[in-house]
């Protein structure tokens, strides 16, 4: 009960959001036709709340719409996360082996009231795919139940200790291959929507929003910010995207048709030529290899090994996992825009992954195996420092008093313990 009343709160409470918000275009715009006055809006500001949980919608004559601003899913992630943590302070979660439990308690009625938002805000105009509410309203709201009921109880360095050392040392290289992508992402987005300015002025002069309509317009182009970051990342590692059937965006050229009239996309690089120069285009496209390298080292530095070949294929595995989730970042990032040309708009997630892997995976495999190298000739430097002096003044090393005898023709193994000055007491 106390799950389904956080899931309940957390829904009721995005929900009143985006009322508000539908509410607010509606007044300032009746003509964009929501339809059924006051239910209408209800309805229009469901199937908002299900796109925020990335909910395909199919619009009649139109298609559908899977392109969906992916900063919108941080909204109902932040109050499944506060429900989480409620959970933990009102009692309910006390371990954190318990965890699962209040996630799937919060998930559980999270997704069942996702699906009759989606049967109730459909109509003839438009509906939203219920199986896809269900499944995302419960995977979302289990990831961030869980995450912040897991916070409540103990911080992330604390989180982190939980995981061996192995395995830690695996997540934390994919975070820092992840962080240096997203972070070189978002300067490259920023710095062609900067270049772009006057194009993005004229887009939104072109719509005429009025006041609150430029309020409601920005807050949707912040919403796609996620989106336009990873898009910028797949034209980092090379493939680049797509918007809409047989045009491309890449690095080396751009091939674009008619583009909606959306300010964001004013920042799309046109032309047949590179969007750079050179020498620039040099530094655009290292981005990949060093967020390679800085996860190899992370991984070695975390847990080396003793086996020099192994630290090549724990960075491989690292850079692997850290371009898996990246093609499904890409994944998630793009989708239709109707039946017509824009049936394909985005990256492809396969093609990204691939190449992530292929160059983010690679090298960190081969600066683990060399940072690994490294570190054991340091250590092997080390040891022999004691040696070396002991041999300079002429003295021997120091003898190493065996503690335990091992008797492996034992099946059980045990060990005999002795003293070795047994003899020197005389008894």
């Amino acid at each position: 009960m106390a799950g389904g009343a956080a899931a309940l709160a957390a829904a009721a409470g995005g929900l009143a959001v985006l009322v508000t918000l539908t509410a607010v275009g509606w007044i300032t715009a009746p003509h964009v036709g929501l339809g059924g006055g006051l239910a209408g809006v209800l309805r229009s500001a469901g199937v908002l709340w299900l796109v925020a949980h990335h909910v395909e919608v199919t619009v009649r004559g139109v298609g559908r719409i899977g392109l969906l601003p992916l900063g919108l899913v941080l909204l109902p992630g932040v109050l499944l996360e506060r429900a989480g943590r409620w959970m933990t302070h009102g009692g309910h979660v006390t371990r954190l082996r318990h965890v699962g439990y209040a996630a799937l308690a919060i998930a559980l009625p999270y997704a069942l009231f996702t699906g009759a938002v989606a049967v109730a805000s459909r109509t003839p105009a438009a509906s939203a795919s219920l199986w896809q509410a269900v499944i995302a309203g419960f995977l979302l709201a289990l990831l961030a139940g869980g995450l912040g009921a897991a916070r409540a109880l103990a911080p992330w360095r604390k989180l982190a200790a939980l995981l061996p050392p192995r395995p830690r040392s695996v997540v934390l290289g994919m975070v820092t291959a992840l962080a240096v992508l997203t972070a070189c992402g978002a300067l490259l987005a920023g710095a062609s929507l900067a270049v772009h300015l006057h194009a993005y002025r004229q887009a939104v002069t072109s719509l005429s929003p009025g006041p609150a309509g430029s309020a409601l317009l920005l807050i949707a182009g912040l919403s796609y910010l996620p989106n336009s970051v990873i898009w910028a990342i797949a034209y980092l590692l090379g493939p680049g995207f797509s918007f809409g059937l047989g045009t491309g965006v890449a690095p080396s050229a751009s091939a674009l048709g008619a583009v909606p009239a959306f300010p964001l996309l004013a920042a799309l690089p046109a032309g047949t030529k590179a969007a750079f120069p050179p020498w620039l285009g040099f530094f655009v496209l290292a981005a990949p290899y060093l967020a390679g390298a800085l996860a190899g080292l992370m991984t070695v530095r975390i847990a080396p090994t003793p086996t020099l070949e192994a630290a090549p294929l724990w960075g491989l595995l690292t850079g692997s996992l850290a371009g898996v989730v990246i093609g499904f970042g890409a994944k998630l990032s793009g989708g239709p825009l109707g039946a017509g040309r824009l049936a394909s708009v985005g990256p492809s997630g396969a093609e990204v992954a691939l190449v992530a892997v292929l160059e983010v995976g690679v090298t960190a495999a081969v600066v683990a195996g060399a940072a690994n190298w490294l570190l054991l000739r340091h250590h092997i430097r080390k040891l022999a420092v004691p040696a070396r002096q002991h041999a300079r003044a002429g003295l021997a090393p120091a003898a190493v008093v065996p503690q335990t005898r091992d008797e492996t023709d034992d099946a059980g193994g045990h060990r005999i313990y002795y003293d070795p000055w047994a003899g020197q007491r005389g008894d």
